[in-house]
């Protein structure tokens, strides 16, 4: 079975990227190696740009107040990002594209991100983003556990947050 490439990953993805916002294209580079994506697309100066002002607007997203104003930043994310979807074999098994042919590193990952947001929170829930509960970390999160209760970037995040809780009772 193939998986969908815009499914689960391109939201983690998303969430790290922004926690971690890459400063050049050698950061980005280490990120798209660890994360496996995007082979043979070297970052560029200018993808780095474009890639942070498309992490600000997909905040936006994970902090909108509702479902509707969720659909709303996201939709308009859509727009500018992704395109009619098409089936391409160039990797030797047919899959879905929703962006042109050729484009480069930012416009590459804009797309998986938009469109992996928009499968996940249609597949899983409008609330399957969010920012960590932790008091002292704003960390993005998205939320890929069976049932939907993630809260917490982080296992540590959720661990440290646990034995507050405990040592406040005692």
């Amino acid at each position: 079975m193939l998986i969908n490439p815009y499914g689960a990953e391109p939201v983690r993805l998303a969430a790290r990227l922004a926690d971690e916002r890459p400063r050049t294209p050698a950061e980005l580079q280490e990120i798209c190696d660890d994360e496996d994506v995007v082979g043979g697309l070297p970052p560029r100066p200018a993808d780095v740009r474009q890639l942070d002002e498309l992490l600000d607007a997909w905040l936006t997203v994970v902090d909108a107040p509702d479902d509707r104003a969720r659909a709303r930043r996201l939709n308009r994310l859509l727009a500018r990002y992704a395109e009619h979807p098409r089936l391409t074999d160039h990797t030797g098994t047919w899959h879905l594209h929703y962006r042109p042919e050729r484009v480069g590193l930012a416009r590459l990952l804009a797309t998986m991100i938009t469109v992996g947001t928009a499968l996940h929170l249609t597949e899983r829930g409008m609330d399957r983003l969010g920012r960590c509960a932790a008091p002292d970390c704003r960390r993005a999160y998205a939320d890929t556990s069976r049932n939907g209760t993630q809260r917490f970037c982080c296992p540590r995040c959720g661990t440290r947050e646990a034995v507050r809780r405990h040592r406040a009772r005692a």
